[in-house]
């Protein structure tokens, strides 16, 4: 099913569009976080289950970084997709769908590679505490090797979005996530393999909705009747996914690789901060990347429009999409302040007398305040981002990073703990939004309008 956003009532069709991407990221969250909860509390002992909970949180970042590209990927091959669609450019459409596919393969493959070969000098260079070394490097090995899966799935759900489609993505993730769990729970509670368990249960699930949704979107596409032969590959699709994929790949790639540089001073805390910053960042994340859903939608919405050259349907758009974020936002922070404490100890195993559950909460006291806030340059973004604005988009995202990073590494010395690390998320977010909002205001997002 493909829906055309250039026809109806934009909040109507933003809600309902952008719901089923909203259950998508859901599900997402929950089996990443599953795979931490069954890690940490089904461990032999309440010990051996903080440090599986650590371990996994310490190769976080890297493979948040992977996700990072394949995200990129994504939103360079959604936002050309969309735009085509608009303007029922269902010939040249293909062509770029053939082409996002033959790209996304090569890239996947570079990565597994280079991922395999660096592993254990990533997990050293982040000052990962001996005692979680060898699994952390262990998960983030196994993960490596379903890159192919990753890349496949993220660039055929976000073709289906492009074309107005969120039924499919959604209902291939909920595949994804029950199968994960249900590995997690046999592997990890059953067989005893603790990390190794939740690895490949993640590979296994990922391998499966990667293969599934490939051959979903080759059927799809050859349904558009277009009375003529697309090309399996060209360079000028290419050249115009790389204009769009580019910016967005550094983007999510700079982010991630702040992440990291976060990661490191937060394994210098010591293996207690690094479970409880592992288990709160999963909280946090599932909280965003839900708002954020809105704004995907927000995303493909402004593409079409754009490429069907109906401007006077972007602000109410915007409007509505930031309704929307933001009300997601204020029932996130209407739940997790009140119970910060009993969502980290989700996570937690039973009888554990560490303090992981402190400094989850901590970190999710300072944070959740300001989710309205990063919702606003969720939402101002995608605008920037649907109309292939890329060089407004990535300096919001590269301010917010920078701060973020830099404010990070100098609270954490000035403090001489965690909080000053947590403190920086705020003040990125503050400095990004403005940005944000400032260059939607300038309407710089009209210019440069691509030529389809």
């Amino acid at each position: 099913m493909t829906t055309d956003l250039t026809e109806g009532k934009p909040s109507k069709k933003l809600f309902w569009f952008s719901l089923p991407l909203l259950l998508s990221v859901a599900f997402q969250q929950l089996y990443q976080m599953a795979d931490s909860m069954i890690v940490g509390r089904f461990a032999i002992t309440p010990e051996a289950g903080e440090l599986a909970l650590a371990a996994v949180g310490a190769s976080y970042p890297i493979t948040q970084l992977f996700v990072a590209v394949a995200t990129g990927v994504n939103i360079g091959t959604s936002v050309l997709v969309s735009q085509l669609f608009g303007a029922k450019r269902y010939l040249r459409m293909k062509t770029a769908v053939s082409t996002a596919l033959v790209s996304t393969t090569v890239i996947a493959l570079l990565l597994t590679l280079i991922g395999t070969l660096a592993t254990g000098g990533i997990m050293s260079a982040l000052q990962t505490p001996a005692n979680i070394f060898d699994d952390g490097a262990l998960y983030l090995r196994v993960y490596v090797f379903g890159l192919l899966f990753l890349f496949l799935y993220n660039v055929c759900t976000g073709i289906f979005n492009a074309m107005g489609d969120s039924r499919t993505p959604l209902i291939l993730l909920i595949i994804s996530s029950v199968s994960n769990v249900v590995l997690d729970l046999i592997f990890v509670a059953g067989f005893h393999w603790d990390v190794a368990g939740v690895a490949w249960a993640t590979f296994i699930a990922q391998g499966a909705s990667g293969v599934l949704a490939f051959l979903l979107l080759l059927r799809r596409v050859h349904s558009f009747d277009t009375h003529g032969h697309f090309l399996f590959f060209s360079a000028e699709m290419l050249r115009r996914l790389t204009n769009y994929a580019v910016p967005s790949i550094a983007q999510q790639s700079f982010v991630s690789v702040g992440n990291v540089i976060i990661q490191y001073y937060v394994n210098l805390c010591g293996a207690t901060v690094i479970a409880g910053y592992s288990a709160a960042t999963k909280v946090n994340m599932f909280a965003l990347t839900c708002c954020m859903s809105f704004a995907s939608g927000l995303s493909s919405y402004v593409a079409q429009n754009i490429g069907a050259r109906k401007l006077d349907r972007i602000g109410p758009g915007l409007k509505a999409g930031a309704l929307f974020s933001i009300g997601l936002a204020v029932v996130f922070m209407a739940v997790y302040l009140p119970f910060a404490g009993q969502l980290v100890g989700l996570f937690v195993p039973a009888g554990s007398a560490s303090g992981v559950i402190d400094v989850g909460r901590q970190y999710l006291f300072i944070l959740t305040p300001f989710y309205i806030i990063v919702c606003i340059k969720f939402v101002c973004d995608s605008v920037l981002r649907g109309a292939g604005a890329m060089r407004p988009f990535m300096v919001t995202t590269f301010s917010d990073l920078i701060l973020r990073v830099g404010f990070s590494v100098i609270l954490y010395h000035v403090m001489g703990s965690e909080l000053g690390i947590w403190l920086s998320w705020p003040i990125g977010w503050f400095l990004g939004s403005s940005i944000s909002v400032f260059f939607y205001k300038r309407g710089v997002w009209k210019k440069n309008l691509p030529n389809l």
